[in-house]
């Protein structure tokens, strides 16, 4: 199947990187969101990475406003009508991303793909709601999805090969690595990470190492580029602990969410988008 236009559904910011990567590859997309402001936060932080780009030498400033015209934001169903693909990228929540999945039913042609960037949930419930589920599949990013290289293409009960196998053209396409991922809560990253967040948040309850020690430990040592819980901030704590609570009901205690981090989301610290998380912003 040949995508021809893609339909993002969420304005945060991994609904604008998304939107971003798929732009700079020659992909006209449109980014839906019930919020004006967010359609315009979306807005800026695309002009701000396609200027950095330009500011780096990597494009010219009429190769950039070109990729940034393919970018349309809209509040309207009505625009989505000709998507070939909707990736949605709402909130980690399964009663908000189903009212969305059922809508994109409704609204796109009957051959359209629709995918989720859930970085945890069940794909075969999502496409339950769906008269499609053959064409209902996760193509995870990871965060920051500008960067990232790596795209989980994950396949629900009844997701067909066809499927698979555009997702993972497209991931090529826009310059990705797809990795082909059997349903299981977490998946695969996700699962690995919150492992290893589990026992970083529980080595630093029992120590009281700073946060920013832990996280200098990290990237010193070239584990990884960012600190655990410097990504946690970015990523959104929200998001993290949905995450950890889908885990630990699928795994059990090895996941159970820390304290610290349910503290932190109940007092509405949520990291880099409050201003307040494990850091201060």
């Amino acid at each position: 199947m040949y995508i021809k236009q893609v339909a993002v559904i969420g304005a945060g910011t991994m609904g604008a990187d998304i939107a971003y990567v798929m732009a700079n590859a020659g992909i006209p997309v449109i980014v839906k969101d019930v919020d004006e402001s967010a359609l315009t936060r979306a807005q800026a932080h695309i002009a701000d990475l396609f200027q950095a780009r330009v500011a780096r030498g990597r494009i010219s400033a009429a190769d950039a406003q070109g990729r940034r015209d393919l970018i349309t934001m809209t509040t309207a169903d009505a625009a989505l009508v000709e998507a070939t693909l909707a990736i949605e990228a709402v909130s980690e929540d399964m009663r908000v991303k189903k009212r969305v999945f059922q809508d994109l039913d409704r609204i796109l042609p009957p051959l359209s793909l629709i995918v989720s960037n859930t970085s945890a949930l069940s794909i075969s419930e999502l496409a339950s709601v769906t008269g499609r589920p053959q064409r209902v599949a996760g193509f995870h990013f990871f965060f920051p999805a500008h960067l990232m290289k790596l795209v989980e293409v994950i396949s629900g009960q009844k997701t067909s090969a066809d499927t698979i196998e555009t997702l993972r053209r497209l991931a090529e396409e826009i310059r990705k690595i797809p990795v082909s991922v059997k349903e299981c809560p977490g998946f695969v990253v996700n699962r690995v990470l919150m492992a290893s967040m589990a026992e970083i948040l529980a080595f630093q309850q029992e120590t009281q190492v700073p946060y920013s020690e832990i996280d200098q430990a990290v990237v010193k040592s070239g584990i990884a580029p960012m600190g655990p819980f410097m990504l946690a901030d970015a990523l959104g704590l929200d998001v993290a602990l949905e995450v950890n609570r889908t885990l630990f009901q699928a795994y059990g205690d090895r996941f159970r969410p820390a304290p610290q981090l349910e503290a932190l989301v109940e007092k509405g610290h949520l990291g880099l988008k409050t201003k307040q998380g494990f850091y201060s912003y």
